[in-house]
């Protein structure tokens, strides 16, 4: 009885010891199931902040990227803004050198139409008071400057120009040898002879019939008739003059320089 009663009550703390165990055991895995799911919920946490770390690093990479593109865009845009710089203040420049040429044309404008009007007044009051050959074309020509320098289609250079033309053609006139037909005045009637000029020193004619010759004193400002051996030697010079003959010295009448000749 007293041996199975020992043995009852060592069974008891066995058991008691068995559940404790088991209880412990029970507890321990569930620590470790906790630990465990613990570390898998850091690890996961851990690999979405690596790849959010991942992301931010490409953005990163990319907004350094762009920022580097940009630098160099603006790089680019600053040179140029340097150079568009340069061409505006030296178009400025030009713009005030332009302005300055337009003034000064304006003011060379105002001193040079009064100096053209003089030229050609002085160019008719010569060509009336010079001996009187082509008149009607000198004078014509004369006319014609005028005329043009009240038509405002044609440029301030082209009026010089011309006017300008109209005296070298007068200067030519005194290296020139020339023969032609013309009516002049002589006293009261108009005849057509043939005339003579010798550069703007010597002017003569010849009757048609060659039976009368003259040659002009421009001082007194008219005909001065021509003797036999005159006449002789202004035919020679009409025959020259018109490439009849060879070029040879004559020896023509000349009136007495005056004024008008100085």
């Amino acid at each position: 009885m007293c041996m199975k009663l020992l043995t009852m009550r060592c069974v008891i703390p066995v058991l008691v010891l068995c559940a404790a165990t088991l209880q412990l055991s029970s507890a321990a895995a569930d620590v470790v199931d906790k630990t465990l799911s613990q570390s898998e919920d850091n690890i996961h946490r851990e690999q979405h902040t690596q790849q959010y770390i991942d992301k931010l690093g490409d953005e990163t990479q990319a907004m350094l990227g762009e920022y580097q593109d940009l630098s160099r865009e603006l790089d680019g845009l600053n040179v140029y803004n340097d150079q568009m710089q340069r061409l505006v203040s030296s178009q400025q420049q030009e713009e005030l050198l332009l302005a300055q040429q337009i003034e000064d044309i304006d003011f060379t404008r105002q001193q040079i139409v009064p100096l053209m009007l003089r030229m050609i007044g002085q160019l008719d009051s010569f060509i009336s008071t010079d001996r009187p050959f082509l008149l009607d074309e000198r004078s014509r020509r004369v006319q014609q400057l005028t005329d043009l320098m009240d038509r405002s289609d044609v440029t301030l250079a082209e009026k010089y120009r011309r006017i300008l033309e109209a005296y070298q053609i007068e200067l030519d006139y005194s290296r020139t040898l020339e023969a032609y037909q013309e009516e002049i005045q002589v006293g009261d009637v108009l005849r057509t002879v043939e005339v003579l000029r010798v550069g703007r020193t010597g002017l003569y004619y010849q009757a048609l019939d060659r039976q009368s010759a003259a040659y002009w004193d421009n001082r007194q400002r008219t005909w001065v008739d021509a003797d036999t051996s005159q006449r002789r030697t202004i035919q020679r010079g009409l025959r020259i003059a018109s490439q009849q003959l060879a070029p040879e010295l004559l020896e023509l009448p000349v009136a007495a320089a005056g004024d008008d000749d100085e």
